[in-house]
């Protein structure tokens, strides 16, 4: 497997821009079943997970076509029910976003139960309650979820917690239901704008999205199809503004919308960075660093999927901080790696402490997700030697071409295939030892 070769090389400067967004590309793709005319999608990020959900919608019978770089055409004008299996279904948990599309479309729907990043459990029970509401007969087998429903009907939808894959699915799912749906204490992340705004664009009627009341007035069939622009991506964003405030830089972070990661540009000041906002982007310069509390929350809080990248700027911190993580129980797995860098750190319960600064160095690592995956490359810039990050692939799932992004930015970063057999060294430093 490919490895990560990162060498501390002082501080990130430039321009950087973001790729189109992971998490709203994925259900935007999901949302193709829903027509029979073709959807384009342009700002789609090069990513793997793009192309396991292009192989999944290829299995249900969907014309799929890349056009260009970054530029996809889904034509579901041929969709047939088919079970979608494990072997797909591991690679990610975006998968069960086909759920609520294909019942809506086919009346019935079959998914191999989802793999993804084992971040703690991602309960899927609010979907399947949901659809249950709207008519359809859900079971859960050792293996799948099956759904089936002559035709789903509107329902009050009430979410125990503001799920976004949860509300994503039950949005498709209303689109081409009778009546009218209400999800309460609906996700409200940019992604669920972007999935709304897509729909709307392929003749859905849907308000409320941005707030926790979505009501999705259903139909029969969607007008047709329609040209969509994916959303940029705020956490590859808010990864480049977190790499750029720990290694002491200064970087733009071009392509975004500062709104999208309000939460975030606080704490980094709060914690002593600098960050100027434009109206597509933000300049990032680092200062000396002060510890700060961080707790996640469901958006507009302070984003999960950012928690790990600023836990490891916080090893860069004078004194002590706390990371708490309120939405799930593994979102650590990194902290193990850290530690073989020299951060120190210790996990009670649902949260970290990290004592700083730390000098960290370079040492042999692991990828466990996505996000860990982040949090272990910002550490590697800021360490003394050279740090190799076995199991890319994870960030290869999120992340287009990080290493090409970072090495513009001044970072002494390549991508290496060990010959085999080769075990990457404890350490590589030859500095200090594990």
């Amino acid at each position: 497997m490919d490895l990560l070769r990162i060498t501390g090389a002082g501080p990130l400067t430039g321009e950087v821009a973001i790729s189109g967004s992971k998490n709203a590309a994925l259900p935007v793709m999901a949302a193709a079943l829903l027509t029979d005319e073709p959807l384009d999608l342009e700002n789609v990020p090069e990513i793997e997970d793009i192309g396991t959900m292009a192989a999944m919608l290829r299995h249900l019978g969907v014309e799929v076509e890349r056009l260009g770089a970054s530029r996809w055409r889904l034509d579901a004008a041929r969709v047939q029910p088919a079970q979608v299996g494990a072997e797909l279904t591991q690679r990610m948990r975006g998968s069960f976003l086909l759920l609520g599309a294909l019942v809506g479309r086919t009346g019935e729907a079959e998914i191999a139960k989802p793999g993804g990043d084992d971040i703690g459990m991602r309960r899927v029970e609010q979907h399947l309650e949901g659809l249950r509401l709207m008519g359809a007969e859900v079971a859960e087998t050792a293996t799948s979820f099956v759904a089936r429903a002559r035709r789903l009907r509107g329902a009050h939808i009430y979410l125990d917690m503001p799920t976004v894959t949860g509300t994503e699915n039950l949005m498709m799912a209303a689109v081409l239901a009778d009546g009218i749906t209400v999800i309460s204490n609906a996700a409200r992340e940019p992604h669920i704008y972007d999935l709304a705004r897509c729909l709307v664009g392929m003749g859905a009627r849907i308000s409320g999205v941005g707030t926790e009341l979505i009501v999705v007035e259903g139909q029969s069939v969607l007008l047709h199809g329609t040209r969509h622009q994916v959303t940029t991506d705020y956490v590859e964003a808010g990864t480049y503004m977190t790499a750029a405030a720990a290694t002491g830089g200064s970087v733009v972070v071009d392509g975004m919308r500062p709104s999208d990661l309000r939460p975030l540009i606080n704490k980094l000041q709060a914690a002593g960075s600098t960050v100027v906002e434009g109206g597509r982007h933000v300049r990032v310069t680092g200062g000396p660093l002060r510890a700060v509390d961080v707790t996640t929350w469901p958006h507009p809080g302070f984003a999960t999927d950012l928690q790990p990248q600023f836990g490891a700027l916080m090893t860069q911190a004078q004194g002590i901080s706390i990371i708490s993580e309120s939405l799930y129980e593994n979102r650590f797995r990194h902290v193990g790696e850290l530690a073989k860098m020299g951060a120190r750190i210790t996990v009670e319960g649902r949260s970290a402490i990290i004592t700083g600064p730390t000098r960290l160095h370079g040492a042999a690592v692991s990828v466990p997700d996505i996000r860990s995956g982040a949090a272990l490359v910002i550490a590697a810039l800021c360490a003394d030697g050279t740090t190799e990050l076995e199991n890319v692939f994870h960030l290869d799932r999120g992340y287009e071409r990080m290493e090409t992004k970072l090495r513009s930015l001044g970072a002494q970063v390549e991508r290496v295939r060990p010959d085999p057999g080769e075990t990457p060294a404890r350490d590589l430093s030859g500095v200090i030892g594990d």
